[in-house]
Order: structure tokens, then C-alpha cells, then sequence
């Protein structure tokens, strides 16, 4: 639809019908896709115009054929090369042969099709037209969109041909793997065509083909089976006569889809040709409503591997366009459906899809592919069909891939900001973000956008003092643009209880930290330090706050009832600001912690009373803390005698709370309820909830606001559990080899020995003492999350080979003396990170 006046300029704007994206163009000119969705303006006539320019595209060919076959052979993509522009026309690839012409005989056309194949001219699909029969007899085509219309039916009663279905004989060298078509219309009821090729039929008709040179049986199978959705689902179906309408089986035989794509990567490029040109036929069909077929066919689809090359993201993305199209009813059945993809080809599809992302963003030969600004919706639609992976892989435990496999690092050079940005105003800054699909974007690029938007944040905070402090007619300080505690190591937790109470307000600000009574000057070390003695003081045993577990190498709330939360309030804040000011703790939480922490991943506005920090857990997750506990409740599950009478349960659980044991009832009159074999699924369920959820709900509460009150921020949404883990612990994975990358020498150099003597032993110690290691020089015992490229670490020399190795945890530095040999500095150094604590300055 086009808006004129009365003048008629040489532009109109011309509207989407569908998604009511306006773009100009000349007047005279017909737009046929529609750049942002991808849909077509008015399907019928752009088919008509298209059929127009084949028509004299075909004239134009006729007298410089044998010439552009041969430059086709010399450009660099081959055949593929010419797809995109193929596409374009999207039109049906068979040409039709005219009314008046006459049939030929079988052997004519056999002999005709084969010497087209043997040329390598003939990159049409076989026409499907009236032909003969071995015995004589003429059959008719048939329509692959369903079955004949009433009149068309009678044609073929009359005729002699029966009312029940119409049957299509290959006029070419026969196929004998490839049997009648059918179509019944009775009850409307689709017959499917009889396609019995099995993979072993298939090597062995390639394994012919390169013998005698002859491809057309191969090509004949491969036009015939991606030519719509109806031949895609006769080929791959396991049985064409049931429906397979439940989410969990899609009926496909996902072997011999491997298999025929597998042999398809190597075969002739006229053949490969030959599959896209029926790809686009398929796609072109109009399939609305959509049925579980035309779901069958789109998932055998996105495994064809052809979609790896470039030249054919134009298909690719026509195909992402309609998947991404589908209603969410569809979307449920495919994502359970991707579900039983083998990890093989699960990965392949996930790197095939980032990979189309990612040149798409940063193309290697942008005039290779259409402008960005005709195709907006390529990015969108791809990046919708990989969140159906992501979901399918969610649904799996243990999941297909691991979820750093949905990372696509090139987005990390992106304007994250911006992203972030126009996610949280789509009223201002409507269009597609990344961050509406956060599965995508790496731990990096998330960490930048948390702390870029901390750093807003923390700028808005200093900017608030700065105007308090000149209403107020006081002289501005540096240190108001600063979080400044000072504590006293002998009052460490009192100090910083009362410091973070008194100044919430400052939360937000770079923090700094300073020791009463020591003249340290924090350049990041002190408040490094602070971390850490605060963390190991309060995670002791003998402070009450947390239990620790030795199997499972945890620490969790204790359940013991506080007359006040305000030291667990601490915890959280401690945590919030390590990952506001890039700081690595060495906390061991379990998994389902951070799950905790992110239910709901925005505190509740302006509602104290909202529940926080309550997620529905599993058996699974209690092993993570408590595995002895959970051991005993599956073997509950699994007991085959009689529950009632062996183990003599209630719904009660039993804590000891300072030397005292407590009763506690599971559900109302607990104590005369007993766990027998029907209802100990319900009783593993509320004692799994109550060990997690109820028992330690005060304390919980009080940390997850403790932490929201530093963190709090949209951004948390994007983060998974484990990735919030990683942002507050770091990545407990060292390699020390990429430390000495990354290392500096001052008084040293590379190639002294003394150098070569300290990396050895620092390779052959333990990973323990690796770790202690860590810890004396940097102040942690873990890694950034970008790793260790992310971290400075320098070595100095000094004189004195009696004395210790030092550190200034400050500046990630070592001082090591110059020992004379590896077994002097293997005692001094093991000694040295055994027995340090401290800042040590006095």
C-alpha cells in the first residue's frame, strides 16, 4: 500500500501489511519483502513480476549460455555463489513445458536428462509432468499441497484414472527406491508419498554415481525429497500413517537425516544447487495454518549443513524468518522436539546459528551479502530460533551442551551500553536489544554492562553529596566521592557492621577501606585484605553464622533463630560490593544459593513483606549441601518394601539447635501423619523445602537484601546463577602457565635463571599451595572472569637471599630474592605463603 498526492512525487512510502514498517522508494519501482520482517507486500503480484524477470532473464541467457557457464565455473563460490541472487527471484525452479509440446518416450527423456546431468548444465529440479508409464499409460502429476479439487477429481474419474488418488511415475531413469505418490480425498485425508530410501540404498547409489559418472539418481532423490514439506516428511517420517501430535516423539528418523546430509556435503556442486533450489520451493509454499509437518520439515531443515557458507544466508535466513515466525504453540512442540537431537548435531546448529549472528555483525565481504539496512530482520529472527535451543537445552538434565556454548564473544564488541539501553527504554529506543536474549551474551560482556551501570550509579551517588554538601555551604572533599571505612582488626566485624549501617547511602560509591592505626594507603590491596579477614572471620565455624559441610565443601545458613539478621545483612552487602568493585571472594556457596539470590532477581518495589529468596528445589540441589541428607531420602524414594512399617516416619523433621533437639512438623498435625509408600514423594518435597527454603528464611531474607542494596540493578536479570557465582567468587581454575604470560619482571628478566628456577617449582607445586600462592601476591586465590589475561602480576628483585619472598597485594607484586638455587627457593617460598597473614605493616 502506497500514500500519494495529488502532485505524484518520484517517492511514495510504501507500508508493510504486516508489521506496518514504512520505507520510502521510487516511484514506478515494486518493494516485494519487507526489510524489517521479512514478509512479503502482496505475495501474487510480486510472484507475477518475478516470473516476468525470469522470462527475460531466460532470453538474455540464450545467447551468451555456454559464456556464463564458464564464468560461473571460475568465480570462487561456484554455483553456490549465485544463490543469493537466485533467491531474489523466488520463484518455483522447475520450468514448466508447454502445453503444445509433445511428450517424449521414456528412453528420450532418460537420455535427455542424463546427458543434461553428465554437461553439468541442467540445474533445474525434474519437471513432474504428464508422462508415460512402462506400460504406456499416461499418469498425471501430482499436488504436493493436498489433495485434487473436486473438478479435478472427477477429470481424472472420468478418465479412467479412479477417484481415490492420483499416482506420479518418475519419466526418467528409475528411481527404484522412489514408489508411487498418493493422495486421497476421502475425509480430506492426506496419503503421503511411498519413499522407502534407506541410508545404506543411498551410499550405495553414490558409490555408483562416482563409478560410471552418471549423478541423476542421486540428484533425482535429493530434488525430490526437499521439494516441500509434504516429500520431507515421506522421506524422514518413520511412519507416514500416524500423526506423532505429542510433544515428546517428532516420528523423524533422525539417522538417515544425518546420513543424507552427511553424503550431501560431498557430492557435485550441481547437486548441492540442485537441494537449495528445492529448499526454496519448499519455503515459498504458503503452509498457514502450520501443522506438526511442516514443524518436521523445519527441523530437518535447520540441520542441513549448506546453511554454513555464506552464500546461502539468504535461504538461511528466509528459513529462520518463518521457524522465528511461528506461534508459541509451535515453538513448544519444536523445543521439545530438539530435545532428542543427538549433542553432535545439537552443537553444529548452535555454531551454525552463531556463526550466521556473527557475520551478519561483522561481515568478512559485505558486498557479498544484501545491505544491513534491506535485511534488519535476519539478527532477530536468527537469534529467536537459537533461544528455542537455549530452551530445548534448558528442558535436558544434564543439559545437551554446556550454556557457555550460547555465548557469541563477537557481541562483546558491540555498544553493550547501548544495548542495554534501548532493553530498558523500548519506548524511546524501540527495536531489537541482545539484552531480551541475555543466554547470548558472555560473562564478559554481562560483567561490563553491570559494572558500566554500577559506575553510573556510583557517579549519580557522588554527584547527590557533592550538591548536599555545597547546599549546606561546606567545602567539597575527595573523600565524598568515596565509600571510606575505617576499622580496627581487633573489632573487624563490629567495626564494619556499624560503618556499612551508618552509611547505606554511600553504597553505591568506590570503596575504600582503612585500618585504624596503620599507615596503609589503599590502592586496592587494603580493601582486598578486608575482604578476606572479614569473609574468613565470619565463615568460621565457632562464629555460628554458617555450617559447613565436608563432602560437599559448602557452606550453608545455620537454621539456629537470631534475635537479629543484621550480621547475614552483612554478608550480602560484603558480596554486592566485591562485585561492584571488582573484588574475588573466597566464599563457598552451593549452586542453589545463587539461585536463591536471583528469585526474584529485582527486589520488590516498595513491598518489605514480598517473599524473596524462596525457589522451588530438588533432591538435586540438597546434594550440593547436604549429600548425606539426601542419600537418605533417595533411598526412601527407591525402597521397595513397605515404608510405613520399616522406616517409621512422620512429617517432622529433627534439628538440634545449641546442644537442644526440636521437633518440627513438616504440614499441620504432622506428628500423626505417617510416610508410607504413597505420600513419601510428598514427604521428600517438604523436607528438601523446609532444609532450603522455611528453616532458613530470616536469614536468607536478610542477606538477599544485603546484597540487592549494593546490586540492585535490571541488569541482574541477564545473569544466570552460576554466572552471579563466578562474578562474586571468580574462577577457581588456575593455570599458571597463563600467569607467566601476563608476568613483569623489575631487576629480573625472563631469561635469568633465578626465573626459570621459580616457575618450575612454581609448576610442580600442588594445586593447593598454587592457590596460597595466589592468595600471598594478589590477595585472592581465584582468577578474573575474563581470566588470568585480566590480571597484572610483577616480580622484583631484592637482595638478601636469607630473607622470605614479600608481596604487595596492592600491586599483584612479588619481591623475591635471588636464590642460588631451586631447592633453597621451593623452602623459602612454601614457607613464605604457609605462614602469611596480613597486610603487615606496622
Amino acid at each position: 500500500m502506497a500514500t500519494t498526492d495529488s502532485r505524484e512525487p518520484s517517492v511514495v512510502l510504501v507500508t508493510c501489511p504486516t508489521c506496518d514498517h514504512s520505507v520510502p522508494q521510487n516511484r514506478g519501482s515494486r518493494r516485494i519483502i519487507c526489510p524489517k520482517c521479512g514478509n512479503f507486500y502482496d505475495r501474487d503480484s510480486a510472484v507475477d513480476e518475478l516470473r516476468q524477470i525470469r522470462r527475460v532473464n531466460r532470453e538474455k541467457r540464450t545467447s551468451n549460455e555456454i559464456k556464463d557457464r564458464d564464468e560461473d565455473k571460475d568465480k570462487s563460490g561456484g554455483t553456490l555463489s549465485s544463490i543469493a541472487n537466485f533467491f531474489q527471484n523466488l520463484g518455483p525452479s522447475r520450468k514448466v513445458k508447454p502445453a503444445a509440446s509433445q511428450p517424449r518416450s521414456d528412453s528420450q527423456t532418460s537420455s535427455h536428462l542424463s546427458e543434461s546431468s553428465s554437461k553439468g548444465s541442467n540445474t533445474e529440479l525434474p519437471p513432474i509432468n504428464h508422462s508415460q508409464t512402462p506400460s504406456g499409460k499416461q499418469t498425471p502429476s501430482y499436488n504436493v499441497n493436498g489433495p485434487l479439487s473436486p473438478r479435478a477429481a472427477d477429470k481424472e474419474k472420468s478418465a479412467g484414472k479412479g477417484d481415490n488418488q492420483r499416482v506420479n511415475t518418475w519419466a526418467q531413469q528409475g528411481d527404484t527406491h522412489i514408489s508411487q505418490i498418493t493422495a486421497s480425498t476421502n475425509n480430506n485425508k492426506l496419503v503421503y508419498p511411498v519413499r522407502t530410501k534407506t541410508a545404506e540404498q543411498l551410499k550405495e547409489d553414490v558409490l555408483l554415481a562416482k563409478e560410471c559418472g552418471n549423478w541423476k539418481v542421486v540428484q533425482d532423490f535429493y530434488a525430490t525429497t526437499f521439494e516441500s514439506f509434504l516429500e520431507i516428511n515421506a522421506t524422514f517420517k518413520r511412519d507416514p500413517s500416524k500423526e506423532y501430535k505429542t510433544i515428546e516423539e517428532p516420528g523423524l528418523k533422525f539417522e538417515l537425516v544425518h546420513i543424507v546430509f552427511e553424503v550431501l556435503q560431498k557430492l557435485p556442486q550441481e547437486i548441492q544447487k540442485v537441494v537449495l533450489k528445492s529448499v526454496i520451493n519448499s519455503l515459498l509454499k504458503d503452509k498457514r495454518p502450520h501443522t506438526k509437518d511442516d514443524l518436521r520439515a523445519y527441523l530437518v531443515l535447520l540441520q542441513n549443513p549448506q546453511f554454513e557458507n555464506f552464500s546461502t544466508y539468504v535461504i538461511f535466513a528466509h528459513l529462520l524468518r518463518q521457524v522465528a515466525a511461528l506461534t508459541d504453540h509451535d515453538h513448544h512442540f519444536l523445543v521439545h522436539w530438539m530435545k532428542g537431537l543427538k549433542k553432535q548435531v545439537f552443537q553444529k546448529i548452535i555454531k551454525r546459528l552463531q556463526n550466521f549472528i556473527s557475520i551478519r555483525l561483522f561481515p568478512p565481504k559485505p558486498q557479498d551479502l544484501p545491505p544491513m539496512v534491506k535485511c534488519t530482520w535476519w539478527i532477530p529472527s536468527a537469534t529467536k530460533v537459537l533461544a528455542l535451543f537455549n530452551a530445548a537445552n534448558n528442558l535436558t538434565s544434564p543439559t545437551t551442551v554446556q550454556y557457555t556454548d550460547f555465548y557469541n564473544p563477537m557481541l562483546d564488541h558491540l555498544d553493550l551500553m547501548a544495548e542495554y539501553y534501548t532493553w530498558q527504554n523500548p519506548s524511546s529506543c524501540a527495536g531489537f536489544s541482545f539484552c531480551q536474549y541475555p543466554f547470548i551474551l558472555s560473562i564478559n560482556a554481562k560483567r561490563t554492562i553491570l559494572q558500566r551501570d554500577s559506575e553510573q550509579q556510583m557517579i549519580i551517588m557522588a554527584r547527590r553529596s557533592l550538591v548536599a554538601k555545597v547546599q549546606r555551604r561546606q567545602m567539597p572533599d575527595v573523600g565524598m566521592l568515596f565509600l571510606n571505612l575505617t576499622v580496627r582488626r581487633s573489632h573487624l566485624v563490629s567495626d564494619s557492621l556499624n560503618e556499612i549501617a551508618r552509611k547505606q547511602h554511600d553504597l553505591k560509591k568506590k570503596l575504600k577501606v582503612t585500618f585504624a592505626g596503620e599507615p596503609g594507603l589503599d590502592m586496592g590491596g587494603l580493601t582486598k585484605e578486608w575482604f578476606l579477614l572479614l569473609v574468613r572471620q565470619i565463615f568460621h565455624s565457632d562464629y555460628g553464622m554458617f555450617t559447613h559441610d565436608k563432602r560437599a565443601s559448602v557452606h550453608w545458613f545455620s537454621s539456629a533463630q537470631c534475635e537479629s539478621y543484621q550480621e547475614f545483612n552483612l554478608v550480602g552487602v560484603l558480596m554486592g560490593l566485591a562485585v561492584y568493585n571488582s573484588i574475588i571472594l573466597d566464599i563457598h556457596f552451593p549452586p542453589c544459593c545463587f539461585k536463591k539470590l536471583l528469585s526474584p532477581a529485582v527486589v520488590p518495589y516498595n513491598n518489605p513483606q514480598a517473599m524473596v529468596g524462596v525457589t522451588t528445589m530438588s533432591i538435586e540441589d540438597l546434594k550440593t549441601v547436604q549429600p548425606d541428607v539426601a542419600k537418605g531420602l533417595q533411598d526412601l524414594l527407591e525402597y521397595d518394601g513397605d515404608v510405613e512399617d520399616d522406616f517409621g516416619l512422620s512429617f517432622q523433621v529433627s534439628v538440634t539447635e545449641f546442644g537442644v533437639m526440636k521437633t518440627i512438623d513438616l504440614k499441620p498435625n504432622g506428628s500423626n501423619i505417617p510416610v508410607n509408600n504413597d505420600n513419601r514423594k510428598e514427604y521428600v518435597q517438604l523436607y528438601v523445602d523446609w532444609i532450603l527454603n522455611k528453616s532458613i528464611y530470616h536469614q536468607f531474607q536478610a542477606f538477599y537484601h544485603g546484597f540487592h542494596s549494593v546490586c540492585a540493578s535490571n541488569a541482574l536479570i541477564m545473569l544466570r546463577p552460576q554466572e552471579v557465582e563466578m562474578l562474586v567468587c571468580g574462577n577457581p581454575i588456575l593455570d599458571m602457565n597463563e600467569l607467566r604470560k601476563v608476568t613483569t619482571y623489575d631487576g629480573y628478566s625472563p631469561q635469568d635463571q633465578v626465573v626459570k628456577n621459580f616457575w618450575e617449582v612454581v609448576l610442580s607445586l600442588s594445586n593447593e599451595l598454587q592457590k596460597r600462592l595466589l592468595l600471598f601476591t594478589t590477595g585472592s586465590d581465584r582468577i578474573p572472569v575474563g581470566g588470568m589475561a585480566e590480571m597484572t602480576f610483577k616480580i622484583t628483585r631484592v637482595g638478601g637471599t636469607d630473607l622470605l619472598p614479600m608481596s604487595h597485594t596492592c600491586f599483584n607484586m612479588l619481591v623475591l630474592p635471588a636464590y642460588k638455587n631451586k631447592k633453597t627457593m621451593k623452602l623459602k617460598l612454601i614457607h613464605a605463603i604457609q605462614n602469611a597473614e596480613g597486610f603487615g605493616l606496622e
